[in-house]
C-alpha cells in the first residue's frame, strides 16, 4: 500500500505542482502533448480570487444554483467562491493532491473522482454541473462525451444546468497546431483531441485525452444527449462558455 500511494505521488504532477504553489513555492507547469509538443505554464491561475478572473468566468459563474458540482475543482477556486456564497458544493477531482489543497484551502466538500465514476452520485444529486477552466475537455472524446452527458441527465435535477468551458481549436494560426489537428484527422479522432500528460519538476503524470470543441462541434456532441445549448458566453479570445440545459 505504501508503495502503491508513493507511485500515486509521483504521477500526480499536476497536484504537486498546486500543493507547491500553495505553500509558495516556485515552479511551472509542462504540457507535453503525444507529438512532442510542449507548453508551461505556472499554476498560480488555479489560485485566482474572483477579482482576477476573466469577465466570461464571472458571467457564467452567476448561473451556478442550487447543489452544485465542480468537475476538475482544481485547487478549488470556483468551489471556495460559491461555498463563501453559501451554495452546498462538492469539487472532484482525479488528483489526489489537488483535493487535498482544496480541504486545506478550507474547502469542505472535496472528493478524489474521475468523471467516468461521477454515476457514483444518486440520481437528482444536483442542480449546476461546473466544468470551468475548459474542463468540457475531461469529456476526452466524441463518445466518453456523449455518454457521459447522459450519466449527468441522471445525476442532475429536471431543471438542471451545465457551465461547461471550451476553447475553440481553430483559433490558431500555430503551424505545429495545424499539424496536429491533421493528424488526428488521419487517426479519426477530432481534430481538438488532445492526448497530453502534466510534468512538474521531476512528477511524470498518466497520459490522458483532452477535448477542445468548437460551438458547432459541441452542439454535435449534445445532439441526442438529452442536453442542448442555452447560450454561449464569449471571452475576448478562443474561450467560450457554454451554459447546457436539459431538452
Amino acid at each position: 500500500m505504501l508503495l502503491n500511494a508513493s507511485m500515486n505521488s509521483m504521477r500526480d504532477a499536476f497536484g504537486q505542482a498546486l500543493l507547491a504553489c500553495f505553500n509558495h513555492k516556485d515552479g511551472y507547469l509542462i504540457i507535453e502533448r503525444d507529438d512532442g509538443y510542449f507548453d508551461a505554464d505556472g499554476p498560480e491561475p488555479y489560485f485566482s480570487k474572483y477579482k482576477d478572473w476573466p469577465d466570461h468566468h464571472k458571467r457564467a459563474i452567476i448561473l451556478a444554483n442550487g447543489r452544485i458540482l465542480d468537475i476538475g475543482c482544481g485547487a478549488g477556486r470556483h468551489c471556495l467562491y460559491l461555498q463563501k456564497k453559501g451554495f452546498d458544493i462538492i469539487g472532484v477531482d482525479v488528483s489526489p493532491l489537488a483535493v487535498k489543497v482544496c480541504k486545506l484551502r478550507g474547502l469542505r466538500k472535496a472528493r478524489v473522482m474521475s468523471i467516468t465514476d461521477i454515476g457514483r452520485f444518486m440520481s437528482n444529486s444536483f442542480d449546476t454541473v461546473l466544468m470551468m477552466g475548459n474542463n468540457f475537455g475531461l469529456f476526452g472524446s466524441l463518445g466518453r462525451a456523449r455518454s457521459l452527458l447522459r450519466t449527468l441527465r441522471k445525476i442532475t435535477a429536471l431543471d438542471g444546468l451545465i457551465v461547461a468551458e471550451s476553447m475553440d481549436p481553430y483559433g490558431t494560426e500555430n503551424p505545429f497546431h495545424l499539424r496536429y489537428h491533421k493528424l488526428n484527422r488521419k487517426r479519426e479522432r477530432m481534430a481538438g483531441q488532445v492526448r497530453i500528460r502534466i510534468r512538474y519538476q521531476k512528477y511524470v503524470g498518466d497520459w490522458f485525452d483532452y477535448l477542445l470543441v468548437s460551438k458547432k462541434e459541441m452542439l454535435n456532441i449534445l445532439r441526442g444527449t438529452g442536453w442542448r445549448v442555452k447560450e454561449f458566453i464569449d471571452s475576448r479570445g478562443p474561450q467560450y462558455v457554454a451554459v447546457i440545459e436539459k431538452t
